[in-house]
């Protein structure tokens, strides 16, 4: 049976290798040209966006009541006769 111990300085050169492979570096500098790629876009945030959905939803809303009231002024208007004004 293996030693625990050289179990563990294999484990920590494999890491050390990992550490300062190629693939590290590959990875390190795709993360940075996306990141610099995102950067030069007008990009939010999910949090901002969600907070904007809300503001869309109530202004809709509120826009539909107004919608409603002004028909139904009209609806009033229209009805009137002469005799009323």
């Amino acid at each position: 049976m293996a030693n625990p111990k050289i179990l563990d300085e294999i484990g920590s050169k494999v890491s050390e290798l990992l550490a300062s492979s190629p693939a590290k570096d590959l990875e390190k500098n795709a993360r940075a040209l996306l990141a610099s790629g995102f950067s030069k876009l007008d990009l939010v945030t999910r949090e901002e966006f969600e907070v904007q959905r809300e503001v869309l939803a109530r202004t809709c809303e509120k826009l539909a009541e107004l919608e409603r009231r002004v028909a139904h002024l009209e609806a009033e208007l229209a009805n009137r006769t002469p005799a009323d004004e």
